[in-house]
């Protein structure tokens, strides 16, 4: 993951400087933009913007849930800790190529009120991916590990759609306190992957509002 990890920070500054510096990579503050050029990028905005909303749409509301009922629990635990790593990675490159083209196509110094809260949705977004693709997803996966390990010695862990966890953490302090701990980061993950959802949610809304059928 260390040359993904590495080409994303790449792209990342692309679309930083694309977005607040555009006359650097020809886009002009007039708008005079050569005509397939702008198509070339509204139709990379639109194949990234949907990869990423459909990608979280599926993995937060549906697969997630889908895996979790059918799955023995440490089975679907060691399946996300593999899955997510590659989701919001996926997510982040379609977010900054998103951010950079809807950046060179409406340039900060001449775009409108609402062009501008559209790019910080698209921003906001791509920072709550990259949050949870640095701090909390790895934070995650080492808590669910070392939790699984005493888990594993307790006998539990393999019940599919439910869990013997709690039962067993009522008389194991250790396991007590992992489990407190694990739910706290787990709990902020969530919430950035829902905030970084609901962000890609305003800009679709958006999107709707310039088709005209």
């Amino acid at each position: 993951m260390a040359w993904l990890t590495r080409f994303l920070a790449a792209v990342a500054f692309l679309a930083i400087g694309v977005i607040f510096s555009p006359e650097t990579f020809g886009s002009k503050s007039d708008g005079l933009k050569s005509p397939t050029l702008s198509t070339y990028l509204k139709l990379a905005h639109l194949l990234c913007f949907s990869t990423a909303f459909g990608a979280a749409l599926w993995v937060t509301f549906i697969g997630g849930i889908i895996m979790f009922k059918n799955l023995p629990r440490h089975q679907f635990g060691n399946l996300q800790s593999k899955m997510f790593p590659a989701y919001f990675t996926m997510v982040g490159i379609c977010l900054a190529v998103s951010a950079g083209s809807f950046g060179y196509l409406h340039p900060w110094s001449s775009s409108s009120v609402t062009d501008k809260y559209q790019l910080g949705f698209l921003l906001s977004s791509f920072a709550f991916n990259l949050t949870n693709l640095f701090i909390f997803t790895p934070m995650t996966i080492e808590m669910m590990k070392q939790r699984h390990k005493v888990e594993r010695e307790q006998n539990i862990g393999e019940e599919v759609g439910g869990s013997k966890n709690v039962q067993v953490a009522k008389v194991n302090p250790k396991l007590a306190a992992m489990n407190k701990k694990f739910g706290m980061i787990h709990g902020l993950s969530s919430l950035a992957n829902i905030l970084a959802f609901g962000s890609l949610a305003m800009h679709s809304w958006y999107l709707a509002g310039k088709l005209d059928l």
